[in-house]
């Protein structure tokens, strides 16, 4: 009977469409995961029997490199519109002026990121450790694929110095007065206060859809009574993309969003609820930073350690299962017997004076009424060749001292 097998896919010619797709895809180091496709081959074997043969074939397609998002020749380095009192030529921006004026001189962002449609490979995807390009969270980015920034949204894998958000720009002790700009390296802060929002009756279903964009949420909190909205992410490179994403948007309506990062939420469930969350984040970097048979073994998921903990932990008694708390107590008693053996020297002289002298036995039993210890007194023979008087000296009649000898007349 003839055996069917899997057989790898025979050479294909050089002027065949998959092996200019293949030789394309190999000179680029961006690529999406291969698929594979089997094909059904029937193969006559010498007894005249037809088998079927199955063949894989491997398609690999390239990563679209990103688009470019406006016209570079649309691009003008002129100074922002005056919009307060004094140029700031280090942030190139106006600063100043009335609270008021500077709300109501909002005006709407020239462009919005599509991240289905801009996202693509750039010269960044070659380096690691490459930021987000800030101008394409904006929509703005007139570079394409020679950007040296990354065109695409933050994952949980993109890990970052803390004094630095996910565009590359140093953040601050404190937060700024308007809880707007970079943001604060002493706080992992993960919402965003979205103000001025166009209330309707599916308010928390159009800022779910619009925010959603930008990565994971972890909650949505909408005021209708105020027209404000709290959006917490489940990673903070993702608030801080789309705090650039949606500066100054529009949702379904002709509003201008007013993102900024929001304060400590004063409910002391969500207090409690930010606690519980580092201590499991503290938990995992824990986790990840010992060994997996350790861990194993803490979690219980390690059969062999609680088989042994079965037979070693009944301190022979038949029956007897000792709880967790005895177990490991008595595990870190035989760990600290351990190290204290191995940290223990052994004892040797301190100075070699002569031969003799080493070969002097050590006292074993305990010097009754002696000031030194047994160790002391060796050590003392040691040095002195043995002449230490170990005896205590003579005791003195009950009572205080009334006089002691002295070779003046008067006493």
């Amino acid at each position: 009977m003839a055996e069917s097998a899997v057989v790898d896919t025979p050479p294909v010619a050089s002027n065949s469409p998959l092996a200019t797709e293949e030789v394309a895809a190999s000179e680029d180091n961006s690529l999406v995961p291969a698929q594979t496709s089997e094909t059904a081959v029937a193969v006559t074997d010498g007894d005249g029997d037809a088998t079927q043969k199955k063949t894989k074939k491997i398609i690999r397609r390239k990563r679209r490199p990103a688009r470019t998002q406006v016209d570079p020749a649309t691009i003008k380095s002129e100074p922002p519109p005056q919009t307060g009192t004094v140029f700031n030529i280090w942030y190139n921006k106006w600063s100043g002026g009335d609270r008021e004026d500077k709300y109501l001189s909002k005006h709407a962002a020239p462009s919005r990121c599509n991240i289905a449609r801009d996202s693509g490979y750039t010269r960044a995807d070659k380096v690691s450790g490459s930021f987000f390009c800030l101008f394409f969270a904006r929509g703005v980015c007139h570079k394409g694929h020679e950007c040296e920034y990354l065109h695409r949204l933050p994952t949980v894998h993109d890990l970052f110095n803390p004094n630095n958000d996910c565009f590359g720009r140093d953040k601050f002790s404190d937060y700024r007065d308007d809880m707007g700009g970079v943001g604060s390296f002493t706080r992992q802060n993960r919402t965003l206060y979205v103000g001025r929002i166009h209330v309707t009756d599916d308010i928390e279903e159009v800022v779910s859809r619009h925010f959603a964009e930008w990565g994971q949420i972890e909650r949505i909190r909408v005021l209708t009574s105020r027209g404000v909205a709290f959006v917490t992410y489940t990673n903070i490179a993702n608030a801080e993309f789309a705090l650039q994403a949606m500066a100054h948007q529009s949702l379904d309506h002709s509003e201008i969003l007013n993102v900024r990062w929001a304060t400590v939420d004063p409910n002391p469930l969500a207090q409690k609820r930010e606690a519980r969350r580092l201590e499991e984040q503290a938990a995992e970097a824990v986790r990840r930073a010992l060994p997996a048979d350790f861990v194993a073994e803490l979690e219980g998921r390690d059969p062999e350690a609680r088989k042994r903990k079965k037979i070693e932990g009944t301190f022979g008694l038949d029956g007897y299962e000792p709880p967790d708390e005895v177990w490991y107590a008595r595990s870190r008693e035989l760990e600290g017997m351990e190290q204290q053996g191995q940290l223990d020297a052994p004892h040797q002289p301190l100075m070699i004076e002569s031969t003799a002298s080493s070969t002097v036995p050590l006292p074993q039993a305990e010097t009754a009424g002696g000031i030194f210890s047994n160790s002391t007194v060796a050590a003392l023979k040691g040095l002195t060749g043995g002449n230490v008087t170990t005896q205590a000296g003579p005791k003195s009649v009950g009572g205080p001292l009334v006089a002691y000898g002295s070779d003046d007349d008067s006493d």
